[in-house]
């Protein structure tokens, strides 16, 4: 049956959400959930559908995984910082725990920030829009700060300074005795390990930032100076990934080579499948974007961790789960 006591506790949410941005100057945008293209991420699965007009003709649509490309477009226009709570599609991903096709999203910019900034701007956040009536003993504990390289190094017992040479990582994966195929990628393998060993024992009772990502894994964040990895973050509580946050890319060369070179790996990962490959905008890559720092969060698994749930369906009202099930 319907939850509506959670869906009351995800109102308050969405609203406590909105009030702190608005009241810290952040403009709230709303921005299309249907795109004729979307950012090349070839690790995200995306829906398509069909878009039919007798005067304007037919042509293919894709549902968006997330609200980035459209609101870079603002940040470029000039709209200053900003924030919206929309609903984003990815597939081929799990049913139940953590996942569900139809998502509710948080994605904010900060225009002038960085991404060490993002991080005080999301502890504030959170603590600002906690629940009333709700005990919640991660909120008590000093959130941890961790790079990757030092997250890998104390869980997994890999040193990511010589991990930039496939080789080591590999040997590394069959000692923790894993099995990395002869030709499997290097973010392929350092995901194995990564999964296996590091995400499961990061701390469950606080919240966890997990700086420095590997540049190896491609994104549009900027390059950390002097060191392998990418101004990016990820913060997880209680063992859930909550949100993903990025010194955004702001060079226009930059951007076209990584456009360029995930889209055709997109490409030629997807034929012959029934993964749909979206194309992209070749404008998105002329546009200055300002410096700024833009952060996701899935609103549906913050609610869950709020509400002391390791599992976001009993709170939806309609999982796609259970109405593939009818």
């Amino acid at each position: 049956m319907y939850n509506f006591d959670a869906a009351r506790k995800r109102s308050e949410l969405l609203m406590n959400i909105r009030t702190y941005f608005i009241d810290k100057g952040y403009l709230e945008v709303s921005t299309p959930t249907l795109s004729p293209y979307l950012i090349p991420e070839p690790t995200i699965k995306t829906f398509g559908t069909r878009f039919v007009n007798e005067f304007e003709g037919s042509r293919d649509l894709y549902m968006i995984p997330s609200p980035e490309i459209f609101m870079k477009k603002l940040l470029a226009a000039g709209s200053g910082s900003i924030f919206q709570i929309s609903q984003c599609f990815r597939n081929a991903e799990q049913l139940g725990d953590v996942h569900n096709p139809e998502f509710t999203m948080l994605e904010y910019y900060t225009v002038g920030a960085d991404d060490r900034d993002s991080i005080a701007i999301t502890m504030e956040m959170i603590e600002k829009t906690k629940l009333k009536g709700i005990e919640e003993p991660w909120l008590r504990e000093k959130p941890l700060i961790i790079s990757m390289h030092e997250a890998m190094l104390k869980y997994a017992g890999v040193d990511m300074d010589k991990a930039e040479d496939i080789s080591y990582l590999r040997e590394e994966a069959i000692r923790l005795g894993l099995e990395p195929g002869e030709n499997e990628s290097w973010d392929d393998t350092f995901n194995r390990i990564f999964l296996t060993y590091t995400e499961p024992s990061l701390p469950k009772d606080r919240q966890v930032y997990l700086t420095d990502y590997p540049d190896k894994i491609a994104c549009l964040a900027k390059h950390s100076d002097g060191k392998p990895t990418k101004k990016r973050w990820e913060m997880y509580i209680s063992g859930i990934e909550i949100a993903n946050c990025y010194d955004e890319e702001t060079d226009k060369e930059a951007t076209r080579t990584y456009f360029s070179e995930e889209y055709r790996k997109m490409e030629n990962e997807r034929q012959g499948t029934e993964y749909v490959t979206p194309p992209y905008d070749p404008s998105f890559t002329d546009l200055s974007i300002p410096q700024s720092s833009g952060g996701a969060m899935g609103l549906d698994r913050l609610l869950a961790v709020h509400l002391g749930l390791n599992c976001i369906e009993p709170l939806l009202l309609f999982p796609l789960s259970d109405m593939l099930r009818q």
